[in-house]
């Protein structure tokens, strides 16, 4: 079968470029012909160490000579540790394992409304947020305030009322006896990379509390260091009542988990559950990255590379006249003055830098957490170089118009 055919056997989920990847390490990727490109989406701030790290290849190939999986209905030692260590790092009690970031914010919601019906006269209403991102299952599609997404599958969930983003008093209007919870993510990833305010976040504490309502904070992109923090909350000295973690947690292995605290823990047996739930190979490597991203001196280079990046990427704006530099850590965004960043992630593809547009007026960059300040230099000259280029395309020069 020829490449072409091979390619027609996926579905028709996604574009994709016709280059096809056969093997990472660190921060770069490597093509078929052996070209190298400097990785600043990684998986979706999934490789949270990077491609094929050892800590990850190691601990891969301990479990999978012991145990692969015992099914989610007994008690194994990586499922323990991990729960053990998720639950000392942060303020929660207890913990639940998946697969993805939309089946631990499924298992949120799944975990609000129950407490809803038992505890606050059967609410059952989440407010989410315009622009706000939580996953492609059909109640994680609902909940997501991506616009055009309400169409795709009809109908929606109900009970996912929409507040304006940093908006505190739009929140307030929505809620009423039917509410039970307030849903958000820190950084809007998919928004645009879009941080809350800490009045907003504070501003929501005191109207859940007001209220007795449920604050959850979806950190599926910001937890697990991306945002210099081991959890994106800690930069708002503020306690959410349940938390969703994701994409880094497994440093490149499918792994989610939902956290709560005791109050909110009132799932009992059958009410949740998923075949590879808490599955050993996943768990054994969920805790080895965790071992590495939560400690202070890895979390310190977070910070430093962040500062680097943002520092390199108002610079760029300024030097090329384009928008702001917005974000935390290392999950940024630089804003252009039009919808060209489609236009912009291809062109630097071709020259070695992988990036994302998560929106038509802003690049996404999310490098490896564990970046050298070499790399980010060299990401930041090979987007310089994209731009020049781009800047070129947009306005030629008379002289440049006039030969051509």
């Amino acid at each position: 079968m020829s490449p072409l055919q091979r390619k027609q056997c996926l579905m028709n989920t996604v574009i994709r470029p016709e280059l096809v990847f056969v093997r990472g390490q660190g921060a770069w990727l490597y093509d078929q012909a052996g070209l190298a490109y400097l990785d600043w989406v990684q998986g979706w701030a999934v490789n949270a160490l990077g491609h094929s790290p050892e800590v990850v290849t190691a601990a891969l190939a301990r479990q999978s000579s012991t145990l692969l999986n015992a099914s989610p209905g007994f008690y194994h030692p990586p499922l323990l540790a991990l729960a053990e260590k998720l639950v000392a790092a942060s303020v929660f009690d207890q913990v639940f394992f998946i697969n993805s970031g939309a089946e631990a914010n499924e298992g949120a919601i799944k975990l609000a409304r129950k407490w809803g019906r038992l505890h606050k006269d059967g609410a059952y209403e989440i407010i989410t947020f315009a622009n706000g991102y939580h996953g492609r299952t059909l109640a994680t599609m609902s909940a997501t305030g991506k616009p055009g997404w309400d169409t795709y599958y009809p109908p929606q969930v109900p009970g996912f009322p929409k507040a304006g983003f940093n908006d505190l008093e739009s929140v307030a209007a929505l809620i009423g006896p039917s509410t039970v919870a307030i849903m958000l993510e820190p950084v809007q990833g998919e928004g645009g990379v879009i941080p809350a305010s800490e009045a907003f976040i504070h501003g929501l504490r005191a109207l859940c509390d007001r209220h007795g309502l449920i604050l959850i904070f979806d950190e599926v992109q910001t937890g697990c260091g991306r945002t210099g923090e081991l959890f994106a909350y800690q930069h708002y000295s503020v306690m959410p009542d349940i938390m969703t973690l994701g994409k880094g947690l497994g440093g490149g292995v499918p792994l989610s988990a939902l956290l709560a605290r005791q109050q909110y823990c009132c799932f009992e047996p059958g009410d949740q559950g998923g075949t590879f739930s808490g599955a050993p190979l996943a768990c054994a490597v969920g805790a080895a990255v965790l071992d590495v991203i939560a400690q202070p001196a890895f979390l310190d280079n977070v910070r430093e590379r962040g500062r680097q990046l943002h520092a390199g990427l108002e610079r760029l704006s300024a030097r090329h006249g384009l928008g702001e530099v917005r974000g935390q850590g290392l999950l940024l965004a630089l804003v252009l003055p039009d919808g060209d960043a489609p236009v912009l992630v291809e062109q630097a593809r071709a020259q070695g830098l992988l990036l994302n547009a998560p929106r038509a007026n802003c690049l996404r960059m999310m490098p490896a957490l564990n970046s050298t300040a070499a790399e980010i230099e060299e990401g930041l000259v090979l987007l310089d170089r994209t731009l020049a280029a781009w800047h070129l395309l947009r306005h030629p020069s008379p002289r440049r118009a006039e030969l051509a």
